[in-house]
């Protein structure tokens, strides 16, 4: 078959089963599979949703007719087999982060509304999940019609932790071989062929609040995970609400005798994508400061909020800005807050470049953190990943995407962190577009109103099953 034949029956193919992509794309946006690991258990190491969706996900691929697996809750996988067990993957994730404030649609349904589809999933990463079993049932239609399996086999991998540790992907490495090169629908287009290190940690204050005596914070709470920016954070406060001004993102009101609850509003927006964001944390923490509502320790836990949550997001407050040619700038935000057993919790996210490494930055740090009487913890920790992009596998990925779109595309590297980072071989590839423009309500992934134009996932469903069989025409050694 001739790329041009192919591409005809691609064309076909795509809109005969759009509709159905929609639909298990709905089916799977109305499971809210946030991780919950206070319900986890054998079967379900992420809860119940979690399986849920992991479950719903298996089922879409055995009904189109793929060879479909639950490895105990962990991770599934569904194959179309080749000539060889040797085998090419895709690897998107059933999992999402929480809704968070702001929606004007239902979170947890598809909204199609002017060519668009918003939905939390539709863009990270339930829609592109959907895009790469749909990729193999069209692959499983031509080895169907001609009798002639495949050179490789075809694996699609089924995440169900990737929003948290990815602990999905470490335990199905540690029990199946690696994939000859795999590719994950979970970013942008055209390719992203590195991915900063990230670095997950959490300042404490030392003094406690919320209790008796100086104390003037009761409650301090904001962000829904740790790698968003925050677009609302919320104080309860020992103060008379009469006596506090209202200002530009900032709402006051009583919340109980002698208690004002101060909310900021925020703009917020995935960690590794901070410019054009507005912490919301910074804005509160600056407020109370500007008003005198902290003791003395409160005081010095908010000129750290102040620090890491409205100083720019390049780490230069905090000691640990860097940068280098491959990777770019170090990235630094403040992701939630919240009182723990009477003490404030600040969680932050760095994406940092190959120039500095996870241990530099702790030591700063927790330096940082004891000027300001608080103590620092690191979380987690994800190197750098890079893979060569003048690779025979990345130059046939970008040249399908060129053909589809008329242009000259270089791969890139990114903050983010995807599953890429976790195999030998392998790259992100779409689906998002970066330069789409699109309108003011669709929102970004881990935002409100998360949103994806269909036209942009019908094109990435033709770039994939292209790009996969041309995959398959390749010499792995």
């Amino acid at each position: 078959m001739t790329d041009e034949e192919l591409k005809v029956r691609v064309d076909a193919y795509v809109n005969e089963v759009w509709e159905s992509v929609v639909e298990d794309i709905r089916s799977l946006v109305r499971i809210r599979s946030v991780e919950d690991l206070d319900a986890a258990q054998e079967g379900r190491p992420y809860g119940p949703a979690c399986l849920e969706a992991l479950e719903r996900g298996l089922e879409i691929a055995s009904r189109l007719g793929l060879d479909a697996h639950n490895c105990d809750g962990h991770i599934g996988y569904a194959d179309l087999a080749g000539s060889s067990e040797r085998y090419l993957a895709t690897i998107a994730h059933t999992d999402v982060v929480p809704e968070g404030l702001g929606w004007s649609v239902d979170p947890y349904d598809v909204t199609r509304r002017e060519g668009y589809l918003l939905g939390r999933g539709v863009l990270d990463d339930k829609g592109p999940f959907v895009l790469s079993l749909y990729a193999a049932h069209f692959l499983k239609r031509l080895v169907d019609e001609t009798g002639e399996r495949l050179p490789y086999t075809l694996r699609c991998i089924v995440g169900n932790e990737e929003e948290t540790n990815m602990g999905d992907l470490d335990w199905y490495l540690e029990n199946y071989p690696e994939p000859e090169f795999a590719f994950t629908p979970d970013a942008d287009f055209p390719l992203i062929c590195g991915e900063k290190g990230v670095f997950h940690g959490r300042f404490g204050m030392v003094g406690s609040s919320g209790g008796a005596g100086e104390s003037r914070i009761v409650e301090m709470d904001g962000g829904t995970v740790a790698n968003a920016i925050p677009g609302l954070a919320t104080a309860v406060v020992r103060a008379d609400a009469s006596s506090l001004p209202a200002r530009a993102n900032i709402d006051v009101e009583p919340a109980g005798d002698g208690l004002a609850r101060v909310r900021a509003h925020g703009r917020g927006g995935h960690a590794s994508l901070p410019e054009g964001t507005l912490n919301a944390i910074g804005l509160l923490a600056d407020y109370l400061m500007d008003h005198g509502i902290c003791s003395k320790d409160e005081r010095r836990f908010l000129v750290l909020e102040h620090a890491l949550c409205s100083c720019g997001h390049d780490g230069a407050a905090l000691g640990i800005k860097a940068s280098d040619e491959r990777f770019g700038p170090l990235t630094v935000i403040g992701g939630t807050v919240r009182m723990v057993n009477g003490h404030l919790v600040q969680t932050c996210d760095a994406r940092y470049p190959s120039s500095t490494d996870d241990e530099r930055i702790a030591r700063t740090l927790t330096s940082f953190a004891e000027g300001h009487g608080c103590t620092f913890d690191v979380d987690a920790v994800k190197v750098p990943f890079y893979v060569e992009p003048d690779s025979p596998e990345i130059r046939t990925l970008l040249d399908t995407y060129d053909e589809y779109t008329g242009r000259r595309s270089e791969a890139f590297v990114i903050g983010g962190g995807t599953y890429a980072r976790k195999f030998r071989r392998a790259c992100a590839f779409g689906p998002h577009e970066p330069d789409e423009d699109v309108p003011s309500w669709v929102g970004p992934e881990h935002g409100a109103d998360e949103g994806i134009s269909e036209a942009s996932l019908r094109r990435a469903l033709k770039v994939y099953i292209v790009s996969i069989w041309r995959l398959m025409q390749l010499s792995y050694q």
